[in-house]
């Protein structure tokens, strides 16, 4: 079994895979053992299979935070995040507005390199290049969801749940965030109201709505997904360059 563990003061989060009985025993394991005092038993997983190992190694890495935002005060150990399922979510997206009868706007938490690679119809993306960048990211661009349901999103649900806490933290009332992000959403729902695939970070690179493996390839220079497409480059060099990063293709 392999795969990576980050461990912070705020919580845990867990990538692993190996053989399904093997994991099924180690989720056991985390959700019961005395030694964590059930404080992992509501744990959540979600699944995708994958004909190969995606990852190299298991790896255990200390952090002061699963996802740096360097914002102390957002404390998502004390108290979660107003949340919404995907069955809700998609019932909202159907209709145009949520059970109150407001406006539905998607807020796309992540790093502009994965929004490239698919996100939801019509999501607001403010193409940052790290997660600290959030905070004022939002503060720029409040206008954009006064009197609208606000749901943040993120891949696995830890991004946008940190995310959802700031903007109420900072006044923006109507927040929720999308429970178990995308691949959740995928499992449950599969790719209505999305556009393209999800960005994950493994060998895998992307999966598609079927929470299948897809041809998107990770530039090993810049780490920037290369589509089909951008495989057809002649910048594109696996091992070496992509159209993102080749010192030709770049803009003088």
């Amino acid at each position: 079994m392999k795969g990576t563990i980050p461990l912070a003061p705020e919580g845990i989060n867990l990538f692993i895979a190996g053989p399904i009985p093997q994991v099924r025993e180690f989720i056991d394991y985390v959700r019961t053992d005395e030694l964590f005092g059930g404080r992992f038993s509501d744990l959540q997983f979600k699944e995708s299979l994958s004909e190969k190992q995606p990852f190299r190694r298991m790896l255990v890495k200390l952090k002061r935070e699963i996802i740096t935002m360097k914002k102390p005060a957002i404390k998502p150990e004390l108290g979660r995040a107003p949340f919404v399922d995907a069955p809700t979510l998609k019932t909202w997206l159907d209709r145009g507005h949520d059970d109150e009868g407001d406006p539905v706007v998607m807020l796309d938490t992540r790093n502009a390199f994965e929004v490239n690679v698919g996100t939801f119809d019509n999501a607001l993306d403010y193409r940052i290049t790290k997660f600290s960048e959030f905070p004022e990211v939002i503060e720029k661009n409040r206008a954009d969801m006064e009197g609208k349901t606000v749901v943040s999103f993120c891949t696995g649900g830890i991004r946008c749940e940190k995310a959802a806490i700031h903007m109420k933290e900072v006044g923006i009332e109507n927040v929720y965030q999308l429970e178990g992000g995308i691949l959740k959403y995928f499992e449950e729902i599969g790719g209505a109201h999305y556009n393209g695939e999800c960005f994950v970070f493994d060998y895998r690179t992307a999966l598609d709505p079927n929470l299948q493996p897809t041809a998107t390839a990770q530039c090993f220079s810049c780490r920037a997904a290369v589509s089909v497409e951008d495989q057809k480059s002649p910048f594109y060099k696996p091992g070496e360059t992509c159209p993102a990063c080749h010192p030709e293709a770049q803009p003088t």
